[in-house]
């Protein structure tokens, strides 16, 4: 309520830039939120002891008479009950927003690696363009031409008369022309210049043996008839 008629102009209020929440590394924050549900663990378990104990505390009200009390302790266990329903649904997210980071850090990793590998090859493409692959093809095949010239112009032979060869056998078939010509103009050569061998006087033993049996059996087959 206004008492003195005029309105107060409220300041605008700004939101400055430490209060709002920054991206921090997917790491960091699947580490918090681990810490975070073991000390929701910490809390049920906590919890669960109280729950115990108010069992306890109503079984004792009850021995002892004192229904109030024993009703009250179950509602304060029923309380507990609650409060780790909670706890329970908390872990839950908290279990879902891990393995969503996980995964969400895992597919980044990935697409990180991937785009990397995109970049270089796309880097070494430029690098060495299929023209620049043409080129060095064509000098190859020009240096293995050039090394097959080389081998055959060193496995010549090497003969420093070759080109003389037809002048050199004209030159011998006229020798053998000339030595022919000589021996046919040459005079013939008498014949008592020529040395014959002896003839024995006397027929050898084995040329008598042969003719005295030709003889026998001459003989032999005259007078069969």
């Amino acid at each position: 309520m206004n008492w003195f008629g005029k309105k107060k102009p409220t300041a605008p209020t700004t939101v400055s830039a430490t209060s709002t929440a920054r991206p921090t590394d997917p790491q960091t924050t699947i580490v918090t939120l681990r810490e975070t549900i073991a000390n929701q663990e910490k809390r049920e378990e906590h919890i669960a002891r109280k729950m115990e104990q108010m069992v306890q505390e109503a079984k004792a009200k009850m021995a002892k008479g004192d229904k109030k009390g024993a009703l009250f302790a179950m509602k304060r266990k029923k309380l507990f009950e609650a409060e780790i329903d909670k706890i329970q649904n908390v872990k839950m997210t908290l279990e879902t927003q891990v393995i969503s980071l996980e995964s969400a850090a895992q597919n980044a990793q990935t697409f990180k690696a991937m785009e990397a590998g995109s970049k270089t090859m796309k880097k070494i493409r430029t690098e060495v363009g299929i023209e620049m692959v043409d080129d060095i093809m064509d000098e190859i095949k020009e240096e293995m031409e050039m090394a097959n010239e080389i081998n055959e112009a060193i496995s010549q032979p090497v003969d420093p008369l070759m080109a003389d060869e037809d002048e050199l056998l004209e030159e011998l078939n006229a020798l053998e022309s000339a030595d022919l010509e000589a021996e046919l103009l040459a005079p013939p050569t008498k014949v008592s210049d020529f040395s014959l061998p002896t003839v024995p006087d006397s027929k050898l033993p084995a040329l008598e043996q042969k003719e005295a049996d030709d003889l026998k059996a001459l003989e032999a087959e005259l007078a069969g008839l």
